[in-house]
C-alpha cells in the first residue's frame, strides 16, 4: 500500500529505514577475512622466524645475540609510532588501502631478509636484516588493527566477535609455526632437546589459545557478556601466571610447564578478541580502527617497558642454577622477574575487576535506532496522521 503524501514518515526516518533495509551481507565477507588472516599470519611468522635460533644466526653472520633479539624487539618499538598511523589510514583511508599497504610493506620486508643468505659478499647483513624486520614491523600495525574494523564493516552483529576472533587469531597462529618451524630447519644437535620443549610450549600455549577464543567468541556473540569474559578469563590467567612463576624454578617439572603453558594459551590468549570488541562497544562512537589501535599500542609500550624492567631484575648465578637462560657469561636467575610479572598480572587483574564498569554503547545505538524506525513507521503512527482531504 502507497501512502499518501502526508501519511509517509519524514524523509530523515525514510533514509535511516532505507539503509536498515539495504543492509545486507555478503558471501565474500569471509574472503576477505581469510585474506587478512594470512597476512596477519605471515606478519607474525616473520617477527619471530629469527628468534627460536637467536644463536646459530648470530653465529652465521658474526653477530651478536643481542643484535638478533633486537630483529624481534623493533616489531615492539616500531609499532608505537606507526600504531598512531595506522589509526589514521584505518578510519580515514580505509580498510582496503590498509589491506594493500600492508600486503607490500610485507613483501617488501620478506625480500630485503633473504639478501644476506641469498646474494653472497654483503658487508653488512644486519643492515638488510634489519631493514626488513622493520618494514614488516610497519605493516604489523596494520594488519593487528583490522580486525576489528573488519567485523564491524562487513559482518552482522551476531557475527562480529567470531570474525574478531578468526582475524586475531590467525597472528599467534603464525607466531606457532615460527616456533615449531625454525627449530625445525635450523639444527645443531645438541640443542634440539631444549628446542623441540619450547617449541611444545609455545605451540600448546598458541593452540589451547585459538581454541579457547573460539569457544569464547562464539559464547559472547550468542550471549553478549563481554565484560565477564575479560574479567574472569583475566583473573585465572593471574593464578597461572603465579602457578608459572613458582614451577619455573624448579627441577624436572617439564610435564608441569607444558600443562600451564596450555592453561596461559586458553585463559590469556582466549581474550584477545573479546578484549578488542569490548574496547569498541565501550569507546563508540570512536571508529574501530581508533579503538583497537589505541589498546595495541598501549599494550606495545607496555610491553617494552615490562622486557626492560624484567631483564634488568636478572642476575647471574656463579653456582649451579636450574635456569637455562644464558647471555653468553653464564646461566641467568629469572626469579625475581617472575614473580614481579605474576604479581603485575595479579595487580592489573584486580583493578580491572574492581574499577572497569562500561555500558555497551554500539550495542545501545543500534538497537535504539532500530526501535525508533520500527515506532516511526508502525501503523499506530501512521493513523495519528491527519488525512490532506480530512483537513478543513
Amino acid at each position: 500500500m502507497v501512502l499518501p503524501a502526508g501519511d509517509r514518515p519524514g524523509a530523515d526516518v525514510t533514509q535511516a529505514l532505507g539503509a536498515l533495509w539495504d543492509y545486507r551481507v555478503y558471501a565474500r565477507r569471509w574472503v576477505f577475512l581469510l585474506v587478512l588472516s594470512l597476512l596477519s599470519f605471515s606478519n607474525a611468522t616473520l617477527w619471530l622466524s629469527f628468534a627460536p635460533v637467536a644463536d646459530m644466526i648470530a653465529h652465521h653472520f658474526l653477530l651478536s645475540t643481542e643484535q638478533i633479539n633486537w630483529l624481534s624487539r623493533v616489531y615492539l618499538v616500531a609499532s608505537i609510532p606507526s600504531g598512531v598511523v595506522a589509526i589514521w589510514v584505518l578510519d580515514s583511508v580505509g580498510l582496503r588501502w590498509a589491506t594493500i599497504v600492508c600486503a607490500w610493506l610485507n613483501f617488501a620486508g620478506s625480500v630485503f631478509r633473504t639478501l644476506p643468505f641469498m646474494v653472497g659478499g654483503i658487508q653488512d647483513p644486519f643492515a638488510f636484516l634489519m631493514g626488513g624486520q622493520s618494514l614488516c614491523a610497519l605493516a604489523q600495525s596494520l594488519v593487528v588493527f583490522s580486525p576489528a574494523k573488519l567485523a564491524a564493516l562487513w559482518f552482522p552483529e551476531h557475527q562480529r566477535a567470531t570474525a574478531n576472533m578468526i582475524g586475531t587469531m590467525s597472528n599467534p597462529l603464525g607466531i606457532l609455526v615460527a616456533n615449531l618451524l625454525s627449530p625445525a630447519l635450523v639444527k645443531k644437535e645438541e640443542d634440539i632437546p631444549m628446542m623441540e620443549f619450547i617449541g611444545l610450549c609455545g605451540a600448546l600455549f598458541i593452540v589451547f589459545g585459538v581454541l579457547g577464543a573460539l569457544v569464547l567468541s562464539l559464547y559472547v556473540d550468542r550471549t553478549k557478556l563481554f565484560t565477564e569474559a575479560v574479567k574472569i578469563g583475566f583473573c585465572l590467567t593471574s593464578v597461572v601466571c603465579v602457578a608459572f612463576a613458582l614451577v619455573s624454578q624448579l627441577q624436572g617439572q617439564t610435564l608441569a610447564l607444558a600443562a600451564i603453558c596450555s592453561l596461559l594459551g586458553l585463559f590469556g590468549f582466549a581474550v584477545a578478541p573479546i578484549a578488542m570488541e569490548l574496547a569498541v562497544e565501550c569507546s563508540f562512537p570512536v571508529g574501530e580502527g581508533a579503538a583497537a589501535g589505541l589498546i595495541f599500542v598501549l599494550g606495545q609500550a607496555e610491553g617494552v617497558l615490562i622486557m626492560v624492567l624484567l631483564t634488568a631484575l636478572t642476575v647471574r648465578r656463579a653456582e649451579p642454577s636450574v635456569s637455562t637462560c644464558q647471555d653468553g657469561q653464564g646461566p641467568l636467575d629469572w626469579q625475581v622477574s617472575m614473580l614481579l610479572m605474576a604479581g603485575l598480572c595479579t595487580l592489573f587483574s584486580c583493578f580491572l575487576v574492581l574499577f572497569f564498569h562500561t555500558p555497551y554503547r554500539r550495542l545501545q545505538a543500534e538497537a535504539s535506532a532500530s526501535c525508533s524506525i520500527q515506532e516511526d513507521m508502525s501503523p499506530a503512527t501512521v493513523d495519528r496522521e491527519p488525512h490532506p482531504a480530512a483537513t478543513p
